[in-house]
């Protein structure tokens, strides 16, 4: 089977996050996309403070309706900070026969030497990086750490970088939508409207939980 992961805070998950991993799920011909919410997420702090129960919540609902997604609570079922390697290993132990497309936007590919274990990660998974527009030109042999360039090879028609454990980095021009979680949550603690930024049952979600507005319910 071949499985797409896509990870994040989802904090909120809106109609980008379901866009782009549609658009991956056909581009590479997909079985399943797993919507990974982060439990500790390990790089910033968790605006809002918002309980993964919340954000598992709503990427629950917001998949509901496509039997090609699903929510996968994961990083909430080990303690520590939700690394992708340790996740991948997981997934590898559970799904052995399974081949994983891990898919991330152009600015983590970008800061890529700043994940734990990042080397790793070449060895577990096919990477699918989104590129945004104005970066779909960007060589992205150029945009690895240096140290671990010998390990691929380029094939420029195809697009794709090739490692030496047979995975790949697949960089697509995504039709990106210019959404972002960060401007949900203003839209929310101004009282403005998320209409058509987010699915319509995880904006009904955020209005009966009072999320984003400093008043969240259990």
């Amino acid at each position: 089977m071949k499985t797409g992961i896509l990870g994040g805070t989802f904090n909120p998950i809106h109609l980008a996050h379901l866009r782009i991993a549609e658009e991956v799920r056909l581009a590479c011909g997909l079985d399943r996309v797993l919507f990974m919410p982060a439990a500790t997420p390990p790089h910033k702090p968790l605006a809002d403070d918002i309980a993964f129960v919340h954000r598992y919540a709503m990427v629950e609902a917001a998949v509901a309706d496509n039997p090609a997604f699903s929510a996968c609570d994961l990083e909430a079922q080990r303690p520590g900070k939700s690394y992708s390697v340790a996740t991948l290993e997981i997934l590898h132990d559970r799904f052995p026969d399974d081949e994983f497309y891990f898919i991330i936007g152009m600015d983590s590919y970008r800061a890529i030497d700043t994940w734990k274990d990042y080397s790793r990660l070449f060895e577990l998974t096919n990477l699918v990086v989104a590129a945004r527009p104005g970066h779909a030109g960007d060589d992205p042999l150029a945009l690895l750490p240096v140290v671990i360039r010998g390990q691929f090879c380029y094939d420029g028609p195809s697009n794709v970088l090739r490692h030496c454990s047979g995975n790949r980095v697949i960089l697509l021009k995504e039709t990106f939508l210019d959404i972002s979680s960060t401007r949900i949550r203003q839209q929310v603690a101004e009282q403005g409207s998320i209409r058509y930024l987010v699915p319509s049952v995880v904006e009904d979600y955020i209005c009966r939980h009072d999320l984003y507005r400093g008043r969240e319910r259990l």
